[in-house]
């Protein structure tokens, strides 16, 4: 990940929802460019917060059993409030519909208790060894690195 969106889980019920916060600072090199004197986080990253909270919420769920989740679709994506530095995104994700390998989530980002961005993410979960069985190890550093950081962002009750 180029930018870690999520600082802590703080709920987690494996196979259903999931919420967790951002923490948005000023030292964000995004920040710089979005927008001089009025830095405010970007919408695009707002979307990037929710899709690594839903896709903890499948490695959870599925025991990690898969090296990469990616973000298929996103669909009836709404902006309703800015994220200033010294505030906290907290974002909750459920569960809307799964199968084996692609999971539906309706996921809500809201800051100071107002709502700031909502919409509903299709992510995709695959193992790069499925078409090429040379990256099997890939597949197993990946798994190894995302259960580290899965510890390090989500403590039982924490």
């Amino acid at each position: 990940m180029r930018f870690c969106m999520v600082d802590r889980i703080v709920a987690l019920d494996e196979g259903s929802s999931i919420t967790a916060i951002k923490n948005l600072t000023s030292g964000e090199e995004y920040l710089a460019d979005h927008f001089p004197g009025f830095p405010i986080m970007p919408g695009v990253m707002m979307v990037e917060s929710l899709v690594q909270t839903s896709a903890w919420l499948m490695r959870a769920t599925e025991n990690f059993a898969y090296s990469t989740v990616l973000l298929k679709e996103n669909r009836a994506v709404k902006f309703s409030n800015f994220v200033r530095p010294g505030q906290t995104l907290r974002m909750e994700c459920k569960v809307h519909k799964r199968d084996e390998r692609e999971y539906v989530f309706k996921c809500t980002g809201t800051v100071d208790g107002g709502q700031a961005v909502t919409g509903r993410l299709t992510l995709e979960q695959f193992n790069l060894s499925d078409h090429n069985p040379e990256m099997a190890e890939t597949d197993r550093n990946c798994v190894e690195y995302h259960r580290r950081q899965f510890d390090i962002l989500w403590t039982p009750g924490a």
